[in-house]
């Protein structure tokens, strides 16, 4: 019998992190219909970004969930994954409550919200202390591929690093949004709205949302508030 031992030099190196950039942006899913799965996406609200194409007996759909980074992809063609097979595609949200009424107002079947409890395992309702990765709420699509939203309030520390190439140009347009909130806005500390839009398009706000959430932090949290005349 013969094994091959585990190397103790590279696997070392293996572990840092890269600096190599590699976006994951795009999920295929399996279908069997893919006239049925598209009404099905469309009714979630989600952009369509193409439906082509591009050789006989084959066709790509591309759907864009909002205020995501990533999409998914499904379509006609030499097919390898049976239908249905891809189980808990995360749909991460900052409030479960308002995305599970918005997916029930447009006729999806979405579970009751849930969450875990050490020892408990899976309970019904919302985390007691509402913590962030705990509050869940399930949904599948017509071929059984099953979404599952996630309310994410905070981030683990590290979880998210930096790319200066995308840094730069998201804090010029930071600078730009901020502007009308300054113009509108009592005397306040810019870099309290900075962090609050960059936070939330790095998290996959669009801008609209970003400035949003800017705002909402500064009345919440910094009690700065724009009043209209």
């Amino acid at each position: 019998m013969t094994s091959t031992p585990m190397s103790t030099g590279a696997g070392a190196d293996a572990s840092a992190v890269s600096t190599v950039s590699m976006r994951f942006e795009v999920t295929t899913l399996p279908v069997a219909d893919v006239d049925r799965a598209k009404a099905f996406y469309l009714s979630l609200g989600w952009r369509l970004d193409i439906d082509f194409e591009p050789a006989p007996g084959v066709r790509g759909v591309q759907f864009t969930p909002p205020g995501s980074p990533a999409s998914i992809q499904f379509g006609s063609g030499p097919a390898t994954v049976a239908p249905g097979r891809l189980q808990n595609l995360f749909l991460i949200v900052e409030d479960i409550v308002a995305a599970r009424d918005d997916l029930v107002s447009r006729g999806v079947d979405v579970s009751e919200i849930w969450h875990f409890e050490p020892g408990l395992g899976k309970r019904p309702g919302l985390d007691p202390e509402r913590g962030s990765y705990s509050s869940r709420a399930d949904f599948a699509d017509p071929d059984g591929n099953r979404w599952l939203l996630q309310e994410l309030t905070v981030r683990l520390p590290g979880r998210v690093a930096p790319d200066v190439a995308e840094l730069a140009p998201l804090l010029l347009e930071t600078e730009q949004h901020h502007g009308r909130f300054e113009a509108e806005a009592p005397p306040h500390d810019w870099w309290d709205w900075y962090a609050a839009y960059l936070s939330a398009r790095q998290q996959g706000a669009g801008a609209d949302e970003a400035d949003a959430a800017a705002d909402r932090y500064m009345a919440e949290v910094k009690h700065v508030v724009i009043t209209k005349a």
